[in-house]
């Protein structure tokens, strides 16, 4: 629970979140450019994505994980990427990804 309130404090903080019960109430969903927003948080704060899962007209879409690129979802190459693809198919896609938050930044925020 400590993870969904880092990630609802520091990276979807004034974001719009497009589930709107077509999926599970946890899993968040962004437009392009709301997305474009999060990989650039996850960046910055220095965390990773496990994978990242579109979804169109509140229907799965696909799935690409970390593995496929590289062993470190916090490698923003990967992820970079595989958005920049999906960006180019022209599809009007909502993005939902997983998140991995290293213990070491929940504890320095839980200090905080």
């Amino acid at each position: 629970m400590i993870r969904e309130f880092f990630l609802d404090k520091y990276v979807f903080i004034g974001l719009t979140n497009l589930n709107n019960g077509f999926d599970a109430p946890g899993i968040k969903y962004f437009s392009e450019s709301d997305f474009d927003i999060v990989l650039s948080r996850v960046q910055q704060l220095g965390l990773g994505i496990y994978g990242i899962e579109p979804w169109q007209n509140g229907e799965y879409y696909c799935a690409v994980i970390y593995e496929e690129f590289t062993d470190d979802p916090k490698d923003p190459n990967w992820y970079i990427k595989v958005f920049e693809d999906f960006k180019k198919s022209g599809q009007e896609l909502q993005y939902a990804a997983s998140y991995f938050v290293p213990n070491e930044i929940l504890a320095k925020d839980a200090s905080n």
